[in-house]
């Protein structure tokens, strides 16, 4: 394989960087280009050049050629495009999570063993400089043996009532606590054991809340605010992860990040919910500019965010295993339903991995 053919499924914010990702890529080759609005995939196609456009994924799979299939669509759209993918023979990205179902994550995750195709999810939080430096510490034994860790990851009000139309019918565990703990089972090389979680509502579900404009959305969205989990892993680490979407729309940084962990020998500290290397002033406003998330550099999309789907390609191409393989996405999944359902009842709930439970623990 010369070159990796991408074909993608998406056609939104996150689909359109992928498009720039793959056509800046010097061994990435976008071919084809899905939405269900068709309008939108049109659009993309326009701007970055991709010569094939669907409003079909079976259709587009079954013809364009491509050697790969990126999912960039709603968290609970990943499964059937994953499975129909696999079915034809091409490897798959999946943006996070794997998928929000225990059926559908096996269903993944047996198409691609059946079909011989690889797979990674776009946990990209791996990639991010100083979560990856902890890490190196951790790995290194520098922190002596680690045994706890917070993980406060928020995102701004807008997220919900503004970025994503389909809000309602996901949750913030999928949209970042997917991230905050796969963050967690990196740093401990171990899986959640046993779980318990307290959530709270009454500001995005209220008829009235407001969007970033000032203009009310009559009857609310119909979503929990914010989850606060406290997390028992397979080596006896524990941790306390936090994940809410009401964090004021003027904070400095769309995410509010703060990252602990602790070992006997030493502890690492982050905050990256804000950066002092540039801001900008005016008469009305004062902004942050993102420049290390996602980012341009003489036109070109640059920033860790795109480095984790740089490097899908990369590894299609070398044969090397994907930093984050679809088992462990599988478990991070499997231990979120346990979070949602202990947040549901109060209880403390123990993870089922099912056919995973014998599996190796965690992988590196």
């Amino acid at each position: 394989m010369q070159t990796v053919k991408m074909a993608l499924v998406g056609a939104g914010t996150w689909g359109a960087n992928h498009a720039r990702i793959y056509k800046a890529h010097p061994f990435a080759d976008i071919v084809a280009i899905c939405d269900t609005n068709r309008e939108k995939a049109e659009k993309v196609a326009r701007e970055e050049g991709i010569p094939l456009v669907y409003d079909d994924y079976n259709k587009m799979i079954a013809e364009c050629g491509c050697d790969a299939v990126a999912i960039v669509t709603p968290d609970f759209a990943h499964a059937d495009i994953a499975v129909a993918a696999a079915e034809a023979g091409k490897h798959i990205l999946i943006e996070k999570p794997l998928a929000t179902t225990r059926e559908d994550v096996f269903r993944i995750l047996d198409a691609c063993e059946k079909n011989g195709v690889r797979g990674m999810v776009d946990l990209h939080n791996r990639w991010n400089p100083p979560i990856h430096s902890a890490w190196e510490s951790v790995r290194s034994g520098e922190l002596g043996d680690v045994y706890s860790a917070y993980y406060r990851l928020n995102d701004v009000r807008w997220v919900a009532t503004d970025m994503l139309p389909w809000a309602a019918r996901s949750s913030i565990m999928w949209f970042l606590g997917s991230h905050s703990l796969d963050t967690l089972m990196w740093m401990f090389a171990s899986r959640p054991k046993r779980v318990y979680c307290v959530s709270k509502s009454g500001v995005l579900n209220r008829p009235g809340v407001l969007d970033k404009a000032g203009n009310p959305i009559p009857e609310g969205i119909d979503t929990v605010d914010e989850y606060l989990s406290t997390i028992e892993f397979e080596n006896g680490a524990v941790a306390q992860m936090e994940n809410g979407w009401v964090t004021p729309n003027a904070n400095p940084c769309v995410n509010d990040i703060k990252f602990t962990i602790l070992g006997d020998k030493g502890m690492i500290s982050v905050d990256a919910s804000n950066h002092n290397m540039i801001q900008k002033y005016t008469d009305h406003e004062v902004t942050v500019p993102d420049v290390i998330v996602q980012n341009k550099i003489f036109g070109q999309p640059k920033g860790f965010a795109f480095e984790s789907i740089r490097c899908f390609v990369d590894r299609l191409l070398t044969g090397e295993e994907f930093p984050v393989t679809l088992r462990e996405s599988a478990y991070g999944v499997l231990a979120i339903l346990a979070i949602m359902e202990s947040a549901k009842n109060r209880m403390p709930v123990e993870v089922d991995y099912g056919k995973l439970q014998g599996d190796l623990p965690y992988g590196r």
